[in-house]
């Protein structure tokens, strides 16, 4: 997977072909704990960066556990 975040601060998860036969065979993707280090590894560096380019009121948002996260589909031209 692959995360391309765009100059507005959203950005996209890109599958690879694998991993979107996995999701649609398992609906779910099993992380080994050597494939879970190195993606938290990559978010760690990944949330840096994406915060730099979010606006002052996306700063602020506030996550708590019972926070809902829904995703929305992509744009058909990105």
């Amino acid at each position: 997977m692959k995360f391309d975040q765009k100059e507005d601060g959203s950005c996209e998860i890109i599958f690879s072909e694998k991993e979107v036969e996995v999701i649609k065979n398992y609906k779910k993707l099993f992380l080994t704990k050597e494939f879970l280090r190195h993606f938290s590894n990559t978010l760690m560096k990944i949330s840096v960066e994406f915060n730099k380019r979010f606006d002052d009121k996306t700063k602020n948002v506030v996550t708590t556990s019972d926070t809902p996260i829904d995703g929305v589909a992509p744009k058909q031209n990105d």
